[in-house]
């Protein structure tokens, strides 16, 4: 069972996915327990029954983003000696980055309940940069066993330089400039990786 009770996993993302809806459509200033209810075709008072509000609500989404972002970023494992290495690392960062809108990000920075409750969440042990840092690093030193990056790179700084930076641009893009993030990623991705 989920923090305040959710039981239906369902349900929850349905209201997650409702609150990215209205804020990707009208703004984060439209961002209301009714407009997430409306979106999600909910009664009403659904998200107060299952949240002690909405700053409760934006950092539970927000949690949950960087959950689904760590375990993406876990599943690298499954892919040493597919693809690319800077292929499969662009996947994770870009699924990170397209996890929460930049207006989702802004709100769970600016109003302090929210931010509190997301500080609470990570210190609680909710995943973060830092597992996906972990899993990063994990995946760049089976790549360097398996040959694909030179014996005396440095995992470690480049998983923390490239969750950095994503880090960085994530919490710093503004919705409208969203488009060049790829080509970002992949220069940033030349430089770490030497090619």
């Amino acid at each position: 069972m989920s923090p305040r009770g959710v039981a239906i996993p369902d349900l929850r993302e349905r209201l997650f996915a409702a609150a990215e809806r209205v804020v990707a459509r009208d703004g984060a200033a439209a961002l209301t327990s009714r407009a997430v209810t409306a979106e999600a075709d909910c009664a009403k008072g659904v998200l107060h029954t299952h949240f002690s509000g909405l700053d409760e609500f934006v950092a539970e989404l927000v949690l949950d983003r960087f959950a689904r972002s760590a375990r993406r970023a876990e599943a690298l494992g499954a892919e040493v000696g597919q693809a690319t290495v800077a292929e499969n690392l662009q996947e994770v960062v870009l699924a990170l980055l397209d996890s929460l809108p930049p207006a989702v990000v802004g709100l769970a920075m600016t109003r302090p309940a929210a931010a509190s409750h997301t500080r609470e969440g990570f210190r609680s042990g909710a995943p973060a940069f830092d597992a996906i840092q972990h899993a990063v690093t994990t995946y760049l030193r089976a790549e360097q066993h398996a040959g694909r990056i030179p014996a005396g790179s440095d995992t470690a700084a480049i998983a923390l330089a490239l969750v950095g930076t994503t880090h960085h641009l994530l919490m710093t893009r503004s919705p409208d400039r969203t488009a060049d993030t790829g080509a970002t990623t992949q220069r940033l991705l030349a430089v770490l990786l030497g090619h």
